[in-house]
């Protein structure tokens, strides 16, 4: 009976201990300004799918995540132990667990997934290194047939890994049934020299084995030369691309100066899946500023850029090289503060983040939503709070995504 009723208590205490944590909990989050979005103009229910993930800060004494969705603030304080366990997870893939929850057990990378109306497939290079310094690396690939859930998974050796120092997976393809697998590898060099190279692994997913391992582009250097390969955000990181965009970045570190970009030596090159062919692109057509601050979706480059006093959205093809769009957005530019773009449901959400240059936050936020060919504007709203001596807090935006 002692044992049963000693249960009894250390349970009491236990849930007593919890509801202690979330109540101090609610009443810390309680007192936290609320930020929502006044509409300026258009309909409110166009904010229905808009997440910005952010945090509150003061000095260096408070921090605090939070998450404005559906037009509603979430301090991480106010989630459950759970949802602070898992973490915030991409809405994709957040997608996808809840629709092949077998097949994406342990899969958190969106730019190793492909998806198309039949197929989803993975693929992802793991790797460790020896106690002698090599690394030793293996694909891990994985194929659901979506009509039957039919899984196919394995492990396979990377070719010529004895060279290879990382290797990071920006982009899987299904072409012809064959997964192409896109990475940009550091390679192991000789004396001070260091190699980056892009790589195009072709694996039969049937078979199990790679068929080929392609390099696409391969740049060596020295100190303090410094090559970087950079590509534009992908939009839909998952979905079926005829071709992708490389910019191969070349320059120079001072030591007692910023990294200085060599324009005529970089080079911005176009690879097509289907045609495997590698080109490079003429700089009268995209720039390299154009690519590095883009964003794709696998047939489209969008560019936001800014001209007198407004922001102009701007749509190249990627199979043309050519302009097939140019819009003016109904939002004042602002030189002097950050913005966020994300492009989905044939709109582009525009966050004007209040922040300056050097991450202080000046104004508050404004966002815009747009229809993509046309410009014209479907909403636009300003960030208000609802606590007067919020003042003394800064409101930091971290991203933008769009369910």
């Amino acid at each position: 009976m002692k044992r049963y009723l000693c249960s009894i208590i250390i349970g009491m205490v236990v849930i007593l201990s919890i509801g202690t944590y979330y109540v101090k909990v609610a009443s810390s989050a309680s007192s936290l300004p609320k930020y929502t979005f006044k509409t300026l103009e258009g309909s409110d229910k166009e904010l229905d799918p808009v997440i910005i993930n952010a945090s509150l800060q003061n000095g260096s004494n408070f921090y605090e995540p939070l998450t404005i969705e559906s037009n509603t603030t979430t301090y991480e304080s106010e989630k459950s132990y759970l949802e602070n366990l898992t973490g915030r997870q991409d809405q994709q893939i957040e997608r996808l667990v809840k629709e092949h929850r077998s097949f994406m057990r342990g899969k958190d990378s969106i730019s190793s997934l492909y998806e198309d109306d039949d197929f989803l497939a993975y693929a992802l290079v793991n790797s460790e290194f020896t106690k002698r310094g090599k690394m030793e690396a293996e694909f891990d690939i994985g194929l659901l047939e979506k009509k039957d859930e039919e899984e196919t998974s394995f492990q396979i050796e990377l070719p010529h890994q004895e060279r290879i120092m990382n290797v990071d997976v920006r982009d899987v393809q299904l072409v012809h049934s064959k997964l192409q697998v896109l990475t940009m590898n550091d390679v192991n060099s000789n004396n001070e020299k260091q190699t980056k190279e892009v790589h195009l692994y072709t694996i039969d997913v049937a078979n199990k084995k790679v068929l080929s391992d392609k390099t696409l582009v391969s740049e060596t250097f020295t100190y303090p030369d410094q090559v970087d390969f950079q590509m534009p955000i992908d939009v839909a990181p998952s979905q079926p691309n005829n071709m992708v965009l490389i910019s191969s970045i070349k320059g120079v570190n001072h030591e007692d100066g910023p990294f200085e970009e060599k324009l005529k030596e970089s080079k911005l090159l176009s690879y097509n899946y289907e045609t495997e062919k590698l080109e490079t692109v003429k700089k009268e057509s995209l720039s390299l500023d154009m690519v590095g601050s883009g964003y794709v979706d696998g047939k489209n480059l969008y560019v936001v850029e800014t001209e007198s006093d407004a922001y102009h959205l701007k749509t190249f093809d990627l199979s043309s090289q050519k302009l097939t769009n140019d819009t003016e957005l109904d939002i004042a530019a602002n030189k002097e503060e950050q913005y966020t773009a994300a492009f989905k449901n044939g709109r582009v959400y525009f966050l004007l983040n209040g922040m300056n240059q050097e991450g202080k936050t000046s104004k508050p936020a404004k966002l815009l939503i747009a229809d993509i060919k046309t410009g014209k504007t479907l909403y636009k709203g300003e960030a208000v709070i609802n606590k007067k001596n919020s003042k003394s807090f800064g409101l930091f935006i971290d991203d933008l995504e769009i369910k």
